[in-house]
């Protein structure tokens, strides 16, 4: 019989590459690792690693294991979550993880409301941008995600196998220092900061930008990026560049020495709340579904 905590074992050795890294991760030593890795080989009678030095690599058996364990253990935690809901325990553990902006502004009202109508329920928050946080959640590393997706980009999200809970639509605005020429205009075309200084924002929005710009048929110069929303805001406040930003991205930090401008035409992007099919017939992740579409509600 395959034991749960053997396959927890085998996906942090898998993905670390190493019994002492994998120990790290589950909070437990080298030997403790070699021993349950052991006694998981046993119980399926086939090598599951093999072992060259210090390398390491699955073999054929093991990777079909890994590959099935990120679903048997969101089955398990799904199935763990309902029974003690079942059995009138009153508690629940969410695991959720946003995207910094959604952090600072949907999630806490939404965990404050749950926390007063179900003080039971824990919920522990963890930060990612899309598309690692649906990493985590594909693979079993949380319960919620948090995410989102721009309309009309390049290359589409693929979220099929998912529960999908639209949350709200938020639109982009240009941030510009507030003596710019444009700090005054009620809206502004992005071709129109074509020959600016750009400060650029994470990754993901960094190359939404781009397609956005090259799209109204320029490239933008980025002179500074960084994935911190007060230090964009801050570059832009101190008059060394213009900034698109997404609107929760804006109200979640006081913007000093900037303009938000209306950006036309409009680049929107889809927030949403994502969960595997199981988990969200768990009370008490379905509860902070609902909660995070109260909050987004009163956007």
């Amino acid at each position: 019989m395959i034991e749960a905590r053997h396959l927890r074992v085998l996906r942090a050795v898998a993905t670390t590459g190493s019994f002492s890294a994998a120990g790290r991760e589950l909070g437990c030593t080298q030997p403790a690792v070699s021993q349950q890795m052991k006694a998981l080989e046993a119980s399926v009678g086939t090598p599951l690693l093999v072992r060259n030095g210090r390398e390491m690599r699955l073999t054929q058996a093991g990777e079909a294991l890994v590959r099935h364990a990120s679903g048997i253990l969101a089955g398990l935690t799904a199935a763990e979550e309902e029974v003690a809901a079942i059995a009138g325990l009153r508690a629940g553990r969410v695991r959720l993880v946003s995207f910094p902006s959604g952090s600072s502004t949907l999630v806490p009202t939404a965990l404050a409301a749950l926390r007063a109508a179900h003080p039971g329920t824990r919920v522990s928050l963890e930060e990612a941008e899309p598309p690692k946080s649906v990493q985590l959640l594909r693979e079993g590393d949380c319960d919620l995600a948090l995410a989102f997706r721009y309309e009309g980009a390049a290359v589409a999200e693929d979220w099929d196998d998912l529960v999908v809970r639209p949350l709200l639509t938020d639109r982009l605005v240009a941030l510009v220092p507030e003596r710019h020429r444009l700090a005054r205009a009620e809206t502004v075309a992005i071709g129109e900061l074509a020959q600016e200084p750009w400060i650029a924002g994470c990754p993901r929005c960094r190359g939404q930008l781009v397609e956005v710009c090259e799209g109204a048929g320029f490239t933008p110069r980025i002179d500074f990026a960084t994935d911190d929303y007060p230090a964009v805001v801050g570059l832009v406040g101190a008059g060394l560049g213009v900034a698109v930003l997404p609107r929760l991205a804006v109200e979640s930090v006081r913007p000093r020495g900037v303009r938000a401008v209306r950006l036309e035409p409009a680049v929107r992007r889809e927030i949403v709340a994502l969960t595997l099919p199981d988990l969200a017939q768990v009370p008490a992740v379905a509860a902070t579904l609902e909660q995070l579409a109260r909050a987004a509600g009163r956007m």
